[in-house]
């Protein structure tokens, strides 16, 4: 896991590091989260500040909140996760979009139990989908894969997909809405 996170940091830091370009504005963005089960689930918002390096190149930093809960064998429990990261779309054609975004989340999940301990748990979403930009607002659209996939995402209530033996794919759909600013 950890060189899937050394890959990752790496590939932001070759794209931010070597591009020269100059700046076409800033946007900023936020995008929703919920998931649901018979045992729990999570609801969040994510807030993004992008900084447009061209037309179709849109990057920056990300920070995350969200609110779960738990039902495990009767027992109720709530908690928070917080975190940050950073993020980069890459827009064309007018109507679509691909990305990936980072991000470490504190987090008690472990889904055994809820400990007093919280951990950086990293999340690597890699997808694209719809986005199209109306006169003051873009509206984004997609479906992401975790790369890394850790066992105690707290997005796993949101899965959205299974293979055929049951096994939860870790793929979520995300909608996001910007504002230039």
């Amino acid at each position: 896991m950890k060189t899937g996170i050394v890959c990752i940091l790496s590939f932001f830091w070759s794209v931010f590091a070597t591009a020269q370009f100059t700046t076409e504005g800033t946007e900023f963005g936020l995008d929703g989260f919920f998931g649901a089960s018979t045992i729990g689930g999570s609801f969040g918002i994510g807030a993004k500040y992008g900084i447009k390096a061209n037309e179709n190149l849109i990057f920056g930093p990300s920070v995350r909140v969200q609110r779960s809960w738990s039902t495990f064998y009767g027992n109720k429990n709530g908690f928070t996760i917080y975190g940050g990261g950073a993020w980069a779309h890459f827009r064309f054609f007018r109507y679509l979009f691909v990305g990936a975004e980072f991000e470490l989340l504190n987090s008690p999940i472990n889904y055994a139990n809820i400990s007093a301990t919280r951990n950086w748990v990293p999340t690597c979403f890699l997808g694209g989908g719809f986005s199209y930009a109306f006169p003051n607002i873009r509206i984004n659209g997609g479906i992401f894969y975790d790369a890394v996939n850790h066992l105690n995402s707290p997005f796993r209530p949101g899965y959205v997909m299974r293979k055929a033996n049951g096994t939860l794919l870790p793929v979520i759909y995300r909608v996001g809405i910007f504002f230039p600013l």
